[in-house]
């Protein structure tokens, strides 16, 4: 009786081990593959933060985020304007990590578009996920990357949250998202601020209010999230595609403004701005 009673038990013991070594990379509870430690996906890896108080059965809005030069996926999870945006927000945060610490944008035949899809699918198998809400982000060489992502995968994309990284205004895309949100320093000598000809200010988003059938008239208001985070915004709302297009400048240098990712994500989510 006692050897039958300790075989079952070491059966139930052995089950759920059998069960994770089925999918090595299933973010369960108590899994490590979450927060700082990363997921494992095709010889790479990515980093997840799920929302506050999320109920475990919601849809999740995504935020598809790509770190900056020399850095990696754990990064965005722990820093205040970006996770600390989609936390509050209910938007489930994905970071894939660059190859060397850095992104393949230059051309056309960038891999880590493919990389960057796959990761959304990878969450998709463990996350219900809003696929009406996907949004794509990233700072500085990782806007780049994101200007590269919707570029050639944009078509399912709700939206661009740029942050000083542009692609060449010249540049040809095959597809875009539905809508563009880019804020650049006018003082930025880190990823240079493209200015246009004869000055244009304007020209950072050249190439979507191109693609997009935006033409040459913005409407132009200023904002204010901090006392030192003040913007002038320029916005395209009437592009014959349907699609929106805002750029949003302030006169400082390179970094990700405070704020400006939790207020791009309250408008398109339709949520009350809010700070942080």
């Amino acid at each position: 009786m006692m050897i039958r009673v300790f075989l079952i038990l070491l059966a139930l013991l052995a089950a759920p081990a059998a069960a994770q070594q089925t999918n090595p990379n299933s973010i369960l509870p108590g899994s490590p593959c979450h927060g700082q430690t990363p997921c494992a996906l095709d010889g790479r890896t990515y980093h997840v933060k799920e929302p506050d108080g999320w109920d475990g059965v919601s849809p999740l809005p995504v935020l598809l985020h790509f770190h900056g030069w020399a850095r990696t996926g754990a990064v965005p999870v722990y820093h205040g304007r970006i996770s600390g945006a989609t936390r509050r927000r209910g938007v489930l945060l994905l970071a894939p990590t660059g190859i060397n610490k850095t992104w393949d944008f230059w051309s056309g035949r960038a891999g880590d578009v493919a990389f960057g899809a796959a990761v959304i699918e990878d969450a998709a198998k463990r996350y219900p996920i809003d696929r009406d809400r996907i949004f794509v982000s990233g700072y500085s060489f990782g806007s780049a990357m994101a200007w590269r992502y919707v570029c050639q995968n944009g078509a399912g994309v709700a939206a661009l949250l740029a942050v000083a990284g542009t692609l060449d205004q010249r540049e040809e895309c095959a597809q875009g998202p539905r809508e563009v949100r880019h804020v650049h320093g006018l003082s930025d000598t880190v990823m240079d601020f493209p200015m246009g000809p004869g000055g244009d200010t304007r020209y950072p988003v050249a190439l979507w209010r191109q693609q997009f059938g935006c033409g040459a008239s913005d409407q132009v208001s200023d904002w204010a999230i901090t006392s030192d985070d003040a913007f002038t915004r320029h916005a395209w709302e009437r592009c014959t595609t349907g699609k929106r297009v805002t750029l949003d400048l302030h006169p400082r240098g390179h970094f990700i403004p405070k704020g400006w990712i939790g207020r791009q994500l309250d408008e398109l989510l339709g949520l009350p701005p809010n700070y942080p």
